[in-house]
């Protein structure tokens, strides 16, 4: 168990700084310091000096056919050597074709054929990186005809296939279940529970016929929900809030981060007495 965590934001950084929180490591984007120089490399060096670090892309695109760009493996790389970070993540899908980033998390059609291309660009940024790499399922609001597989044993397959480790993002496997009317428990089940490394807790927004991953809100009661349920699953593993727009003071995130730390405690003391 490596703890508690909070993304890193500009709107943060002050408070980061000026005194030590109660707060086991900090997640980075990697793109945002994926730079030659300047103030982002600045700060991420101070970051560092007080917390430990967990890397996050969101640019890898491990499902695109060409797969990963060079260069930008070749940026990313530089900069894992630079952080040391204690883990690194990027998102099962694609973002991009021919050169164009169209900078949105897209889902994949869930067959062999996909299936195969994930493995094989995991298995190249693991060899540029010489380390496993964390992929974390996304959340969707289309589901593809040729799909062959539900997305669960898509997810298991790959990180049995590629050698990987799976960050879960709950958020994202209860906005998928609610919009397209699976099981979120049957995912959780379905998960290799020696390879889940890190857990994201977000909020979501509600459209009635529809839930939107917008990480603008707190944590719903059922992402809290599930994720009672993941640790009775999986044990202990390191856990983060993830907040990306109407984001709060940081004393708010880290009261909402101490409902993640009393429902760990509470979940993993029974498993305790149970053994």
């Amino acid at each position: 168990m490596l703890g508690f965590g909070l993304g890193a934001r500009t709107a943060h950084y002050t408070a980061l700084l000026d005194s030590a929180q109660p707060l086991d490591w900090l997640e980075v984007i990697s793109e945002n310091y994926m730079v030659p120089g300047g103030k982002p490399l600045q700060m991420l060096d101070r970051l560092r000096e007080r917390y430990p670090l967990v890397m996050h892309g969101v640019s890898l695109s491990l499902g695109a056919v060409a797969g990963p760009d060079p260069q930008y493996l070749k940026s990313l790389q530089a900069l894992e050597r630079r952080v040391r970070p204690l883990w690194l993540s990027d998102h099962l899908c694609w973002t991009g074709v021919h050169d164009r980033q169209m900078h949105d998390l897209l889902p994949l059609p869930y067959t062999d054929e996909a299936l195969r291309v994930v493995v094989n660009n995991i298995r190249k940024v693991q060899d540029v990186l010489g380390r496993q790499l964390l992929i974390e399922n996304v959340s969707s609001y289309l589901e593809f005809t040729s799909s062959a597989m539900s997305e669960w044993e898509f997810v298991a397959r790959v990180c049995d296939e590629a050698d990987c480790l799976l960050l879960l993002d709950l958020n994202n496997i209860h906005v998928s279940s609610v919009n397209h009317g699976f099981d979120a428990q049957a995912y959780l089940d379905a998960m290799p529970a020696q390879r889940v490394r890190q857990i994201h807790l977000a909020g979501h927004t509600d459209h009635g016929d529809h839930l939107v991953d917008t990480h603008d809100h707190p944590v719903a009661d059922p992402v809290w929900a599930l994720y009672r349920r993941a640790l009775e699953r999986f044990g202990p593993v390191a856990t983060m809030i993830e907040r990306d727009d109407r984001i709060p003071p940081l004393p708010e995130l880290i009261a909402e981060l101490h409902i993640a730390r009393g429902i760990a405690a509470e979940v993993l003391d029974s498993r305790c007495e149970l053994a």
